[in-house]
């Protein structure tokens, strides 16, 4: 007779379990697929957009006084800018990140930018 009960019990919280998992992505599935479906609709847009914002990017890296700019690479993604590459004086990781999040159009910033090794620093090289 427990046994009974308990199998009832345990029916009854699956159905349940199952009915609200169902209702939580029915109601998220929607939304998502609106904004998901956007960009997609141009993808040839989208990838002009990105690559105009990765120019304005290090344009204004290169604008900025001090700044060495050659060994800086910038990637957009829908508005999500990435720099890397690296830097000779450890100030300009910070930024090279400022910079760029004040760039119309820029969402974030992953600042994935290094400090320089110095060339040629006179050591122990390789021979002796």
């Amino acid at each position: 007779m427990k046994t009974v009960k308990l199998l009832k019990a345990l029916g009854i919280a699956l159905c349940v379990a199952t009915a609200s998992s169902a209702y939580a992505q029915a109601t998220d599935a929607q939304p998502a697929a609106n904004t998901a479906a956007a960009p997609a609709a141009n993808p040839t847009a989208t990838r002009q957009a990105d690559r105009k914002l990765g120019r304005d990017v290090r344009r204004a890296l290169a604008r900025t006084p001090n700044f060495n700019v050659s060994n800086v690479f910038v990637r957009a993604r829908g508005g999500a800018v990435t720099l890397s590459g690296s830097v000779p004086d450890g100030s300009m990781i910070q930024q090279a990140g400022d910079v760029a999040k004040t760039v119309p159009g820029v969402t974030s910033v992953a600042n994935r930018l290094t400090l320089n090794a110095p060339a040629g620093g006179g050591g122990n090289g390789g021979g002796g």
